[in-house]
């Protein structure tokens, strides 16, 4: 995978089942907005809240609707429901599966390596690694991805730690191999990249996918400056949709921008109405500054 990915969200009805149609209808927008891979039930996605089933349907929903890479979130606690969920996933066709490091019990690194190149033994399908300290409470050290990184079934990395060091040592010490490093946190899209990052799968590009790709586009043809002035005009808006509001926030702004989002899965809430006014403030804001650097990069 290379280039703009989105974690996108899962769409549920008002008796909480999964809506196909308004994921269908995201999966087009997305595609119009100009991104390269679509990443099915990521943390964006509510994945920790979907049964199996549920996966395997948002996977095969999405796959169905689009001609654009399909990376899976297929990861759970558990070896034996993260490899058949991988199965099914590659099944319905994903194209490769993104798979969270477990948590519940703490594992370390070497438990942690040992678990995902048996994984990539048994899956049909090429595994990327899915670093998420943020929810998981442990950060894959680079020496142990770049360990992984040799397997020729282990494709990549989503490093969602949003540290620019970490990156940078990812890249340099993968470099050798058929590899990619994939930016997690938008607020280091465009350092990532100038970093030698192939691309990103970042919450905020469900609220602004043309935007998010086109982060990357300046950076492929050369335009770092431009990368950097474009990202830094979302920084705030990130944050909005990941540290302070998080999924409820993401899909508040979705349907500011009048996209269906749906509704949330317990215990997840929507957003009160001060926090609501406050995203959207934050979102014309950030769609305001972009305009901008479009006009300045122009004159």
């Amino acid at each position: 995978m290379h280039g703009t990915g989105v974690p996108l969200v899962t769409p549920f009805d008002t008796s909480g089942r999964v809506d196909r149609a308004r994921l269908e209808a995201l999966v087009r927008w997305f595609e119009d907005g100009g991104v390269d891979f679509l990443v099915p039930c990521g943390s964006s996605g509510e994945a920790p809240l979907l049964t199996t089933d549920e996966r395997v349907r948002v996977v095969e929903t999405v796959a169905d609707a689009t001609d654009l890479p399909v990376l899976a979130g297929t990861g759970r606690e558990g070896y034996g429901p993260t490899l058949e969920t991988t199965e099914r996933a590659a099944a319905v066709g994903a194209d490769a599966a993104l798979v969270v490091t477990p948590s519940y019990y703490g594992s370390d690194d070497a438990g942690l390596e040992a678990y995902y190149r048996d994984l990539a033994d048994d899956s049909p399908i090429p595994i990327y690694l899915y670093s998420v300290p943020k929810f998981t409470g442990h950060a894959l050290s680079p020496r142990t991805v770049a360990s992984l990184a040799g397997h020729e079934n282990v494709a990549g990395i989503k490093d969602s730690s949003g540290s620019l060091e970490s990156l940078q040592r990812l890249v340099e010490l993968t470099a050798d191999e058929s590899f990619a490093v994939l930016v997690g946190s938008g607020s280091v899209y465009a350092a990532g990249l100038a970093a030698g990052a192939d691309g990103g799968v970042l919450a905020m590009a469900n609220v602004v996918p043309e935007r998010a790709s086109e982060i990357y586009r300046h950076h492929a043809d050369g335009g770092s400056e431009e990368a950097r002035s474009l990202n830094a005009s979302l920084v705030e808006l990130n944050r909005a949709v990941t540290t302070r509001y998080g999924v409820p926030g993401v899909k508040a702004a979705l349907s500011a921008r009048d996209r269906p989002a749906g509704s949330l899965r317990r215990p997840l809430r929507p957003l009160e109405d001060a926090a609501r006014r406050d995203l959207e403030s934050t979102l014309a804001d950030a769609l305001e500054a972009t305009n901008a650097v479009d006009a300045g990069s122009t004159t």
